[in-house]
């Protein structure tokens, strides 16, 4: 076991085993390896995903399947070497949420570059795709009056 501290959830204790490790770091954050994903609650579709280096940094992230069930990705050999990727079971896929202006009404995903956890080994990328018609904003509610 392993005390973290953090901004939103004071000190905690996570288990080894449940480090996500990206070996690059994220683009923008790449000095940030490690991370811990935290249910938002039981209920809901979010996480955060919690730096253990810096207290201040988590992400809002969601299983993309939940808003958009028809999003498809394809890994490519490269990732999937460098995550030693065996089976797609192995794999969990993330994408990270923006809201802007702290509106829910707006919150977006970005699904061009998920995140990509292995799960067997717990080795992860953000994993920017090329030619593809998704964006870094797609709306979670786009037609919903949703505060």
């Amino acid at each position: 076991m392993r005390k973290i501290n953090t901004m939103r959830f004071g000190e905690i204790e996570i288990s080894e085993d449940k480090i996500v490790h990206f070996s690059r770091g994220i683009p923008a954050f790449e000095d940030e390896h490690e991370f811990v994903i935290i249910p938002y609650d039981e209920e809901s579709p979010y996480y955060f995903m919690q730096s253990l280096k810096s207290p201040e940094l988590a992400f809002l992230i969601t299983t993309p399947f939940v808003f958009f069930p028809d999003y498809s990705i394809e890994v490519d050999d490269e990732t999937m070497n460098e995550l030693n990727i065996q089976n797609s079971e192995d794999v969990l896929l993330y994408s990270i949420i923006t809201i802007p202006n702290g509106s829910i009404r707006y919150m977006t995903a970005n699904l061009l570059a998920p995140l990509i956890v292995n799960t067997e080994n717990m080795q992860a990328k953000q994993l920017v795709m090329e030619k593809t018609r998704y964006n870094t904003k797609h709306r979670l509610f786009p037609d919903r009056g949703v505060e």
